[in-house]
């Protein structure tokens, strides 16, 4: 009995700090084993972090507008919970709890029912068809869509960017000064004349001028 009177003392410590007014829910063991959170009228804006053993949730008569993806996906125990007297905008947000109540209808005490949009208000939540969210599904495929075009044309100005690297540093080799020595311009027995070598200077310098050719002479 102490065992059970601490952890319901932790409970209630747990669940108080994701409250918006101040006053924390309920928690209280149910035997053989189980535990009961009321969370029922207490102005909740969004849900607390709810302990993983609970069997039973009441959280009706809030302010409740949507339920956070995954949120109930660790209550594996549940048996019962309640969730009307919220007034929930069926969005695309609320996709998670209609699935998550489509799948669990034989632990909902009371369907909970949209409070707008307009075209959809005092509907059961479990009643919004498929071809409801298909908006939802387009802006989505739209997103990864989007993502996809901005990563081919990152990839596509990242290959631009390394051929004009590469097409640049050709350029510089094909029009970097052409050094020629002396020596390979006279070879044995293909010169029919003497040089000249009176006119060297001359000639050295009209290639270099015109034709950027660089001589060292050895």
């Amino acid at each position: 009995m102490l065992c059970s009177l601490i952890l319901a003392v932790f409970l209630v410590w747990a669940t108080s700090s994701a409250h918006t007014t101040g006053r924390p829910c309920l928690c209280s063991a149910l035997l053989p084993e189980g535990l009961q959170v009321n969370c029922s009228s207490l102005d909740l804006v969004e849900l607390p972090t709810l302990p993983s053993d609970t069997t039973e949730l009441h959280v009706q008569d809030n302010r409740l507008t949507s339920v956070s993806p995954g949120h109930f996906d660790r209550l594996v125990a549940l048996k019962k919970v309640s969730l009307s007297g919220n007034p929930f905008h069926c969005d695309c947000r609320i996709q998670y709890l209609r699935s998550w109540l489509l799948r669990n209808r034989a632990v909902v005490l009371k369907e909970p029912i949209c409070a707008g949009p307009d075209s959809v208000v005092q509907k059961a939540i479990t009643e919004l068809s498929d071809e409801y969210f298909s908006s939802c599904v387009l802006a989505v495929c739209t997103d990864c869509t989007y993502n996809t075009v901005i990563g081919v044309v990152l990839c596509f100005l990242i290959l631009l960017l390394l051929w004009s690297l590469r097409l640049a540093k050709t350029r510089r080799l094909h029009t970097a000064p052409l050094e020629v020595t002396v020596d390979s311009l006279i070879c044995a027995g293909e010169l029919e004349k003497p040089l000249n070598m009176e006119l060297l200077p001359q000639v050295l310098d009209v290639l270099h001028k015109k034709h950027t050719i660089k001589i060292k002479a050895t």
